[in-house]
């Protein structure tokens, strides 16, 4: 393959990364939270009732903004049965996922797993099913200080400091017609300005997401969000976006080039953003949340069948699915300006990087360039410069063979290479137009025998990250080579700001 090299210079900046971006998602769904995070009956689990094997795989991965209880779910849930004494909750039939749920698992216990994690709380309230005035409760609850109803209640279970819960969901997917209390945009709007008003009242220091367009396939697509900002005006503080990836047809080029479809959601629901602002005259405008994506279209099993943490949706993930969520995370960092949160969806057993059974646990492909992101996620956003063989996607049209993103971290650029080819290495050569490179300090690779290669209980380390030697630092300029179907993350130690124009002179 011809080389691909790209250009960028350390003054042309997009804006800092948020570390929200590199959030999860943990939803009563299936074995998420029972046998997932929660298992009292685990060796493995702690004094908590928490399974310290899969919390110790989720600490590599740096989570921070950690989205719960829904989802779906949420559009069903009562916050006040999962308060209190764990033995006096309710057991109850939930009807998003057809299950039943013990409540023995609530915001208490979700805090404390917060806390131990060091996870920002970023709490969903029920505005399909629930009022306004249960979701300022839970505000009450959750942040104000001691002295009146539902804070006392937060303190009678042994919480007398308030736990200062800033990020809120206003409801999941309210457009979706599957969806409790499913409302046409309007009517969402009045819902969601009311409840925004009530829990700001309750709370002026936190930030509310408003339910955006859940799927782009949808004829309310951006319509939506402009009805829902235009209404709640700046009581949002961003707007949603989901999206969920797959490869039915078994066309990997095309399912590899789904990064620029990404590109695109990410581009027109900022612009609706940016036009409400300017519609509005108002100084304030929504950012993006993406708040739930991943990959998902194997597993449809949906249906609990009134029983306690079902078996639902649980993907098997094979290299191309990893190499699309590498994809994802190219185009958080590339939208930095603009994009603030994101959340996985989910972090175990759903559609998750991690699977349990029973006191096992099995690491996914789609875990690594997670990690190896994440290990790499502080600093800004660079622009690049990319010029090298591109090739056509079916359906989601024309890419670079080799994806690519970079963030600078003070005197380290950290540089994340997909190649897309199914068949051939692809060269790349990097050159920095300001600084001279010192080194590389550290580099990774993901790759695997073929694009359907998956990690099992039988082989668990078919598909994981390696040491990638194949780094070149000369002449200013820092060469690799990439091999098929591969996912490269290299930390570069640059020289000085003095040292290229001393060598210059």
């Amino acid at each position: 393959m011809q080389r691909t090299r790209i250009t960028l210079h350390t003054d042309f900046r997009i804006g800092r990364v948020d570390p929200r971006v590199f959030g999860g998602f943990l939803e009563h769904m299936g074995r998420a939270v029972y046998e997932g995070v929660y298992d009292p009956n685990s060796a493995h689990a702690d004094a908590d009732g928490c399974r310290t094997d899969v919390l110790d795989a989720l600490s590599r991965l740096r989570m921070t903004a950690m989205r719960y209880p829904g989802g779906n779910f949420a559009s069903g849930y009562h916050w006040q049965d999962g308060v209190g004494p764990p033995e006096r909750r309710p057991r109850v039939r939930e009807l998003a996922w057809q299950s039943i749920e013990t409540n023995r698992f609530g915001t208490e216990e979700f805090i404390r797993l917060c806390r131990k994690m060091d996870w920002t709380p970023m709490m969903t309230v029920n505005l399909g099913t629930g009022s306004p005035e249960e979701a300022r409760d839970w505000v009450e609850y959750c942040n104000c200080p001691a002295g009146t109803r539902y804070a006392d209640l937060r303190a009678a279970s042994g919480a007398t400091e308030p736990h200062g819960v800033a990020l809120w969901c206003l409801g999941n997917e309210m457009d979706g017609k599957w969806q409790l209390g499913h409302v046409p945009a309007d009517q969402y709007a009045i819902r969601a300005q009311q409840a925004a008003k009530m829990m700001k009242d309750a709370d002026s220091s936190i930030e509310l997401v408003a339910c955006g367009t859940c799927a782009v396939q949808l004829p309310t697509y951006m319509e939506w969000d402009r009805t829902v900002l235009e209404h709640v005006g700046d009581l949002a503080d961003y707007i949603s976006l989901h999206r969920y990836v797959g490869n039915p047809g078994g066309d990997t080029p095309d399912y590899l080039a789904v990064t620029a479809a990404i590109d695109r959601q990410i581009e027109e629901m900022d612009a609706v953003c940016r036009y409400v602002q300017a519609r509005k005259r108002s100084k304030k405008r929504a950012y993006l949340c993406f708040d739930e994506w991943n990959v998902w279209y194997k597993n449809r099993d949906m249906d609990g069948e009134g029983k306690v943490a079902p078996h639902l949706i649980e993907e098997v993930y094979n290299l191309e699915d990893a190499l699309v969520v590498a994809g994802f995370l190219h185009s958080f960092v590339r939208h930095a300006d603009v994009l603030k949160i994101a959340n996985l969806a989910q972090i175990v057993n759903v559609i998750a990087p991690l699977i349990t059974r029973g006191d096992e646990l099995l690491v996914q492909s789609i875990f690594y360039p997670l990690a190896m992101f994440a290990q790499r996620r502080d600093g800004e956003a660079l622009r690049l410069a990319v010029d090298g063989p591109r090739y056509e996607g079916s359906g989601n049209g024309e890419v670079d063979y080799v994806d690519a993103s970079a963030i600078l971290d003070g005197d380290r650029l950290h540089l994340f290479l997909t190649n897309r080819s199914l068949t051939e290495s692809a060269p790349v050569a990097l050159g920095i137009a300001d600084r001279a490179v010192a080194a590389c300090e550290a580099a990774e690779i993901l790759t695997g025998p073929e694009p359907k290669a998956a990690n099992s209980f039988a082989e668990p380390e078919l598909i994981r990250a390696r040491a990638f030697s194949a780094v070149a630092t000369e002449d200013g300029a820092v060469r690799c080579e990439l091999p098929p179907l591969s996912f490269a993350a290299l930390t570069i130690r640059l020289a000085p700001a003095d040292a290229l124009s001393g060598a210059r002179s």
